[in-house]
């Protein structure tokens, strides 16, 4: 890895475009982490809100500690036991959601990855000067999403995956040394992303785990009373069960 930077690097300073190319890897850097930081702060609590009318940002809070562990870790299986004790434990989420849920969204569920993928392919493709069509860019966009979901929960996962993205337009795969130097930062907020994009999904989810758990029962019994009323039964909202916490606190 060492060999690719520097080579690549070396050839942009003999061309004497060694400063200048820093500089856009820069503001790759910024764009990469302004999109994240969108995604998580505006596009994730506003879902959540849209199906819980949970406070998103306090759910942040009492997940912070998976948050952390992801960005320590950059890996989104590392941090899975972590997830799902304080899912369960400071986010009131019901067990059986979390156990469902939240290992499947560690193995397919990287929003973030996929975000750092289309946003580093656009990259390469300005910094070699093709303009990319819109066809082309929505190519990259649907293959950085199913390139993530093959992505393993590991650390710079993405590296790898993003091989994918620019063959799929055509760029040239070697471009990819430029942005290595700084992956190894931005890895770490795009885990984050994804444990709590993980973690907004099981929120989301976990409502309709009791209605099915009444219909599953009822069935085996067999009565047809005992099925209507389970069918017709609304789930719980999450933001009824945190009213309902806070007064048996008070």
């Amino acid at each position: 890895i060492f060999c690719l930077v520097a080579g690549r690097f070396g050839l942009e300073n003999i061309s004497g475009r060694f400063w200048s190319t820093m500089q856009l890897v820069g503001w790759y850097s910024v764009t990469v982490l302004l999109g994240l930081a969108a995604h998580a702060l505006v596009t994730l609590p506003l879902l959540m809100w849209f199906f819980t009318r949970r406070n998103p940002y306090r759910f942040i809070y009492q997940m912070s500690q998976a948050l952390l562990t992801a960005f320590s870790t950059a890996s989104s299986s590392a941090t899975l036991p972590v997830t799902m004790e304080c899912a369960v434990d400071r986010a009131k989420i019901s067990r059986k959601a979390t156990d469902f849920v939240l290992p499947l969204g560690a193995t397919i569920n990287m929003d973030g990855t996929a975000l750092y993928e289309a946003v580093a392919a656009i990259f390469i493709a300005q910094f070699l000067g093709f303009d990319l069509s819109l066809g082309q860019q929505a190519i990259v966009a649907m293959t950085a999403t199913l390139a993530a979901i093959g992505a393993a929960g590991i650390p710079e996962a993405g590296l790898v995956t993003m091989l994918i993205v620019l063959n799929a337009v055509g760029l040239p795969v070697q471009y990819q040394a430029l942005i290595i130097p700084v992956d190894w930062l931005l890895d770490r907020f795009r885990t984050a992303v994804n444990v709590f994009g993980d973690t907004c999904v099981t929120a989301i989810v976990d409502p309709i785990f009791p209605q099915e758990m009444l219909i599953a029962q009822a069935n085996e019994s067999g009565d047809p009373n005992q099925i209507a009323a389970a069918t017709a039964a609304p789930a719980i909202p999450i933001a009824a069960s945190e009213q309902n916490d806070m007064k048996g606190q008070a």
